[in-house]
This record gives C-alpha cells, sequence and structure tokens, in this order.
C-alpha cells in the first residue's frame, strides 16, 4: 500500500519546495523504499510548454515526451527515478478532464462541481501517479493562500481521510525571516501560514522552516506552541550554498 507525504508552502513562492521534496525523496529511497514523486500546478494552462521561461523557469521534457514543470528535473537528479506524464499534472488538464467526462454523459446529467467532481479526478490523478511505489511525496505548486490552489488542497485534505491517518503526512515548508536591523529571527508569517492552512482543514505534521540562520530551540518551541506541531518536527532548513548538501 502507497503511504503520502503531501507537500505545501506558505509566506512567499520560491521558497524551494521541489528542493526540499527531492531532498526528502533521496533520504526515504536511501532507506530502501521505492519512492514517487508528483508535481501539482494549479495554474489553468495545460501545460508548461507554451509559457514564457521567464515566469516560470524551464521546461522539463519527461522520457515520455511530456513537457512538464521543471521541479521534475530536480526529482531525477536526487532520486533514481524516471518521471512521466502522470507525474505533473494541472489544474488546466483536470478541468479537461472532467468536462470531456461532462459532453460525455459520465455524470448522468447530473450538476458538475469543483466538488466533488473535480476533486475526485485530482485525487485519481495522485493515485493514478503514485501507484507501485512505498511512498508518493506530492508536491502542490504555489502558495497557501491562492484561490487557484484551493482544489488541489481540498484534493489532499480529503485524501488524508481516505488513506487512513497512518498512511498520509503533510509537511509544510515557510520562511522565517531574519531582520538584520533587530537581529531577531520572525515566527509570525509561519504561524499565520499555518492558520491559513488548518481553517482549510489540513494540520500539518510537519514544518520546514526556511530561514537564513539556525533557528534557536526557543524559536522552535514557540512555532510548535502556536502551531500545535511537535517540537521535534519542527526543523529548521537554513540556506546552504549547493542544493546537494540538503539531504545531508
Amino acid at each position: 500500500m502507497t503511504r503520502y507525504i503531501f507537500i505545501t508552502g506558505g509566506v512567499v513562492s520560491s521558497l524551494g519546495k521541489g528542493i526540499a521534496a527531492a531532498s526528502l525523496g533521496a533520504i526515504l529511497e536511501a532507506r530502501g523504499l521505492k519512492v514517487t514523486m508528483l508535481k501539482l500546478d494549479p495554474y489553468i494552462n495545460v501545460d508548461p510548454g507554451t509559457m514564457s521561461p521567464f515566469q516560470h523557469g524551464e521546461v522539463f521534457v519527461t522520457e515520455d515526451g511530456a513537457e512538464t514543470d521543471l521541479d521534475l528535473g530536480h526529482y531525477e537528479r536526487f532520486v533514481r527515478i524516471k518521471t512521466g506524464k502522470k507525474n505533473n499534472f494541472t489544474t488546466g488538464q483536470v478541468y479537461e478532464e472532467v468536462i470531456r467526462k461532462e459532453r460525455r454523459g459520465d455524470y448522468l446529467g447530473g450538476t458538475v462541481q469543483v466538488i466533488p467532481h473535480i476533486t475526485n479526478q485530482i485525487k485519481q490523478k495522485i493515485r493514478e501517479g503514485a501507484e507501485g511505489a512505498d511512498i508518493a511525496l506530492v508536491e502542490i505548486g504555489g502558495t497557501v493562500g491562492d484561490i487557484e490552489s484551493l482544489p488541489f488542497l481540498e484534493a489532499i485534505r480529503q485524501m488524508g481521510v481516505e488513506e487512513g491517518r497512518e498512511n498520509a503526512l503533510y509537511m509544510h515548508l515557510t520562511l522565517v525571516p531574519y531582520i538584520a536591523a533587530a537581529g531577531e529571527l520572525k515566527t509570525k508569517p509561519t504561524q499565520h501560514s499555518v492558520k491559513e492552512l488548518r481553517s482549510i482543514g489540513i494540520q500539518p505534521d510537519v514544518l520546514l522552516c526556511r530561514s537564513e540562520k539556525l533557528l534557536p530551540e526557543s524559536e522552535r518551541r514557540k512555532i510548535a506552541l502556536f502551531t500545535n506541531v511537535e517540537e521535534k518536527a519542527v526543523i529548521s532548513a537554513v540556506d546552504l550554498d549547493n542544493i546537494y548538501k540538503i539531504p545531508l
């Protein structure tokens, strides 16, 4: 049975969810587990093939010819897997498939809605992409609070219930900014980001806190207290000069 790790991000974009997910995948693979990785992109484009690389970065072309998000390149460099079209899908693809089903009459004349039809399609695609793996790491693109991300977050919330809490884990990546003038790390953005996530029914199990400096124990305790996360699960992710040092 496949177990799932869902990775979300908060506070700001471009925090490095893809690298964090790939690093975790490398660690799990080193433990002898069969790992697969999925990237879910909330934009309405069908794929990034026609998107400007100045807006979204490079397009990673998989072995089966799919034009996908650049994070799949990180996955392949960190984890011994070959990704394909099932490892990356977008809001555009999900809606396209649901509309095609509606035109075929698959919904028997029912009203097609975001919940349950869109969320069910997202869950189906996650399970198809995760098939055969011990652990599936599922990265949700964008930032918690974005309107575009809501159907994906609702889908992974439902999966946590359906798969059972022993088979699903939520990891949230946040920013803990360092204010040089005050000489302090500020935890308030992380607290608000987790509050936003909890407001839609997801309680993170692990917090990965990106910062310029190592989080002191006092700040880790504070974050744990205000976010309802165990202190040992509040992890300091300090900036490094080489991404391949991250799993170490």
